[in-house]
């Protein structure tokens, strides 16, 4: 099969290909730098000093942090999830979470509740995958130490109104963690809204390398948040202790900076005025969105899920065949490769029209045309013709 050939719909998991100098620029780094940041005083180790201070800038910019200090780099976002969680959580608090949350979300506040003498409440969503603000409102009593909401969902695409839910929450004692895997580089994101802590990988819509992440911490809450990983930082290396400062706190270890290198060069380029890639990309999505939804929905057999958005994550399912099956035909037959299952989001099944194989998931980028949809559209009505007939 030659790249000409294969169509990659998985960009919620990660974008491919990654935009133009990208690659090259992780290349560059370790090709004629290749030192750590931080562990050093000499040139080159200035220079990777430079490229995440960079990175942390740009990162910042997009959510209108208030300063670039403001952000820790992580290996992905789900240990970026993992540091606000665990960072943050004491015996006895309580949490509010929604049913359209990511494993990464799930998983650490299912052990902590099973371990740690925590205790949550988890606010159902429709059968699109949205979430009315005042019903996660609803649910935050006096012990509520956390609200974590995903800002989109990545099975339906569904965007939920963070903003809402940060100013009901503004006043009160419970800190607000936003998950933007699937938002941050399709949707404007302001932390400055309300939102306390902000997580998100850099790989998805940001296009920049795997193993690469950011979690942002108001400076209000940078006290309260515990390290969970130990290690040297670079810094303060006299002390048996931890940094007590952000973000070199919750940075123990070396960071990836020949991939940063690659997110300094892709977040650069997404904010650049001569791509005007970001301020255009909610309106390619819900372009994209609205067309796969329509292709979709013209379809026999075939059901779909929620409704267009700017984040074009479309699920659906064709009648008579198992997710997992529709997507083999997809790769196996029309090349075209796309997602099936629980897409790690154990709970919204439950809330979806969709049984319990989960869906198939087709989700695109930043450079997929309308003729790349077409194509899938065409491969899909083929699969649903085969079933009815």
């Amino acid at each position: 099969m030659t790249d000409s050939e294969r169509l990659y719909l998985d960009h919620a998991a990660t974008s491919w290909p990654k935009p133009a100098g990208v690659m090259q620029a992780v290349a560059d780094f370790a090709l004629n730098c290749g030192a750590s940041a931080g562990r050093g005083a000499y040139a080159s180790a200035q220079t990777a000093g430079m490229i995440l201070a960079s990175v942390r800038r740009d990162l910042g910019r997009l959510i209108n942090a208030p300063s670039p200090d403001d952000i820790s780099l992580h290996a992905s976002g789900t240990l970026a999830l993992n540091a606000a969680i665990a960072g943050v959580l004491r015996p006895g608090d309580h949490v509010v979470a929604t049913a359209t949350e990511h494993n990464s979300v799930l998983r650490p506040l299912h052990h902590f509740c099973t371990h740690r003498d925590v205790d949550w409440t988890v606010v159902k969503c429709d059968a699109a995958g949205r979430i009315g603000a005042s019903s996660i409102i609803d649910a935050v009593g006096p012990r509520t130490r956390l609200v974590v909401v995903s800002h989109v969902s990545n099975v339906t695409g569904a965007v939920q109104d963070i903003s809402t839910v940060a100013d009901s929450l503004s006043g009160r004692d419970a800190l607000f963690l936003v998950d933007a895997a699937q938002s941050l580089g399709w949707v404007p994101v302001d932390v400055q809204v309300g939102i306390d802590l902000l997580a998100a990988p850099c790989h998805k819509a940001l296009g920049g390398p795997a193993g690469t992440a950011m979690l942002y911490c108001a400076p209000a809450v940078q006290a309260q948040l515990n390290a969970t990983v130990f290690g040297g930082t670079g810094s303060y290396s006299e002390s048996l202790e931890m940094p007590t400062l952000y973000p070199d706190r919750m940075e123990a270890g070396s960071v990836n900076v020949p991939a940063f290198a690659g997110v300094a060069h892709a977040v650069s380029r997404l904010r650049s005025d001569h791509e005007n890639k970001l301020m255009n990309a909610s309106s390619i999505g819900r372009q994209l969105s609205e067309r796969l939804h329509a292709g979709l929905h013209s379809l026999p057999g075939v059901t779909v899920l929620g409704t267009p958005s700017p984040v074009p994550v479309v699920s659906f399912a064709i009648d008579g065949m198992p997710p997992a099956d529709a997507a083999a035909v997809l790769d196996a037959e029309f090349q075209i490769e796309v997602r099936a299952g629980y897409h790690c989001a154990a709970l919204i099944h439950s809330h979806l029209p969709t049984g319990d194989l989960g869906t198939v998931r087709v989700s695109a980028g930043h450079e997929t045309t309308t003729d790349q949809i077409d194509r899938f559209l065409q491969a899909v009505e083929a699969i649903a013709g085969s079933m009815q007939s």
